[in-house]
């Protein structure tokens, strides 16, 4: 049932494209301007992604074998579809009143209505794919339906849903979440771009920790942890509030002690090695709560990050953070600080980038954010990933990270109590009970 799993995490996106509209259109009311390039990039997102691509698989493979089983859920099925086949036309609409609003042809207020019709009836539509086709498919489908369906969704060779065109959906998401208002995205005046991926790396062993333990004076936090990270994974840790996953990335980072264990990072032991000299060995922490130099300027606190580096290349570097975050371009003088939330997790992420990571350690990179920049922060994280860079990820969002990572591990009190890859651990009851709220 891969198609299910698949068709929920675009619903999820759906959703916060929905919700942010709903946001923006508040703020239009309460006086706000109708900015037009947000808009369209996020009925160019729409346009290409549900009507082009989530809409077609559904209509051609899931739909199709649901008439066969279940003749009975036909009239649910052909109003799903009239809405799918209604949605250009409903676009197309709000463009136009787009382009009437923006030249003083339409009242704000109108627009921000027809938004709000739009909205809802995306909500509806999801709402019952959820409760009531999709139950029924998991019902009446066989296990040959699920196979022809599965490959559909899961062909990374079709032009309309493979690994070319999820990277185009994740750069039309992009410029969504850059142009958005600063209240609930980037508020940038561009979109800037993620840069196409490379490939992913080669599979050797890059890290690996042995029976690590440490302490806060007495109470021992962390009990023996074992784990590795292969060279392009992405390795996720998750677990409870204490179970230890910050204390592990500051132990492995050399920030906290480590009373007992041995750490061997790209054939090294680098457990008796400092904080800084474990960065220069190319492993670089995006810390939890952000934690950027607030009184210096947004281009000081990036250079910060790349103090190992060669200056030759740093100017470099730095195009490229700003090629992937405008707003940290615009902003490049003011101190970090006056940054919203969203921008701050940005400039974290962008400084870590700037020490050109061999493994990159991202410490709950989505905590606080809005919903709109909750979906960014994983789209540029599958993007590095994309890259083959190396990845291991503390997040509270244990669903969204186990959906992304090769493998993960569950950390209790201390103690690794599950490990298998990111889907397994999503398909496991006891992680569904305990961390995905199902």
């Amino acid at each position: 049932m891969e198609a299910l799993r698949i068709i929920t995490e675009e619903h999820q996106n759906l959703w916060r494209i929905a919700t942010t509209l709903d946001m923006v259109a508040d703020e239009i009311d309460a006086g706000g301007k109708v900015e037009v390039p947000f808009f369209s990039s996020v009925f160019d997102y729409i346009e290409q992604f549900m009507d082009r691509a989530h809409h077609a698989k559904e209509d051609a493979f899931l739909f199709p074998a649901l008439r066969r089983r279940s003749p009975e859920a036909a009239a649910m099925l052909d109003r799903l579809q009239v809405e799918h086949a209604n949605g250009p036309e409903v676009l197309l609409d709000l463009r136009a009143r787009l382009g009437a609003t923006a030249g003083g042809g339409e009242s704000n207020a109108a627009f921000t209505a027809a938004l709000r019709n739009y909205t809802l009836a995306i909500k509806n539509h999801i709402r019952s794919e959820e409760k009531d086709a999709m139950p029924l498919a998991r019902e009446v489908l066989s296990r040959d339906d699920w196979a022809g369906i599965d490959r559909a969704f899961l062909d990374n060779d079709d032009p309309l849903f493979g690994a070319k065109a999820r990277a185009e959906f994740r750069e039309l998401f992009h410029r969504i979440a850059s142009l958005a208002p600063e209240s609930i995205g980037l508020g940038a005046r561009s979109a800037g771009e993620l840069q196409p991926g490379a490939g992913p790396a080669g599979g050797d062993v890059l890290l690996s920790v042995n029976g690590m333990e440490s302490c806060y004076g007495r109470i021992k936090a962390l009990k023996g942890i074992s784990l590795e990270v292969r060279k392009g994974e992405l390795v996720a840790l998750v677990g409870a509030n204490g179970a230890g996953k910050t204390t592990f990335l500051r132990t492995l980072s050399g920030v906290q002690p480590m009373s007992a264990g041995r750490i061997v990072f790209d054939g090294e032991d680098i457990s008796g090695l400092r904080a800084d000299l474990r960065m220069r060995r190319g492993i670089c922490q995006s810390p939890e709560g952000r934690q950027v130099f607030g009184p210096l300027s947004i281009e000081d606190n990036l250079r910060l990050g790349a103090y190992t580096q060669p200056k030759a290349q740093v100017e470099g570097d730095l195009e490229k953070i700003f090629g992937m975050f405008p707003i940290l371009k615009e902003k490049r003088a003011l101190p970090a600080g006056t940054l919203s939330g969203g921008q701050q997790q940005m400039l974290a992420i962008g400084r870590a980038l700037m020490g050109r990571p061999k493994m990159l350690l991202l410490d709950e990179p989505s905590m606080g954010l809005a919903p709109l920049l909750v979906e960014e922060v994983f789209n540029v994280v599958k993007t590095l990933k994309a890259q083959g860079m190396t990845i291991l990820l503390v997040e509270q969002n244990a669903f969204a990270a186990l959906a992304i990572a090769d493998r993960g591990y569950v950390l209790e009190t201390g103690s690794v109590t599950l490990t298998g890859t990111g889907q397994a651990l999503i398909s496991n009851e006891q992680v569904r009970a305990a961390y995905l709220g199902m």
